[in-house]
């Protein structure tokens, strides 16, 4: 099983959340949160900064932690096939944006990132953790944790 512990920002402003969308390599795309891959010796908090700004173009800020979440994703379910069982950690913080502008991720998977109102959301191809993300900051578990999000339909992992 492979693993990745990945840090992901949830921003919310004015009933609207900031999205990014990932072009995945076989072309297709989805919309998810700004966020990443947490490298060797990084903090999480560091990480979800770096993140939004290299995806977006944006500063940010901390503000909170919403919660953390696990799941692992089928070998016949991975977006890339012929690989095993992945198991994703995502550490899910309420970030503000302080000032840049969005922009494309230079040589990057995320083509644009967009200020997306809330209850469009349901309509859009995106990754379970919009789902994820958007629940914690509006249910703000004390636990941290949200029920698994269904994958399936316009959800995908």
């Amino acid at each position: 099983m492979s693993f990745r512990l990945a840090a992901y920002a949830v921003c919310i402003e004015g009933g609207r959340v900031l999205l990014a969308r990932h072009v995945l390599p076989n072309g297709e795309s989805n919309w998810t949160l700004p966020g990443g891959k947490v490298e060797h010796a990084e903090d999480p908090f560091d990480a979800v900064i770096r993140e939004v700004a290299e995806e977006t173009g944006c500063d940010a800020v901390v503000e909170r932690l919403l919660g953390v979440d696990s799941r692992v994703i089928p070998a016949a379910e991975r977006a890339v096939p012929g690989g095993p069982e992945h198991q994703n950690v995502g550490v899910f913080y309420q970030v503000r944006i302080t000032g840049g502008q969005l922009r494309p991720e230079p040589n990057g998977d995320i083509v644009e990132s967009v200020w997306t109102p809330i209850p469009d959301v349901a309509c859009l191809h995106r990754s379970s953790l919009v789902d994820i993300g958007l629940a914690l900051a509006q249910s703000l578990p004390a636990n941290g944790h949200v029920a698994a999000v269904p994958v399936g339909g316009l959800v995908q992992h």
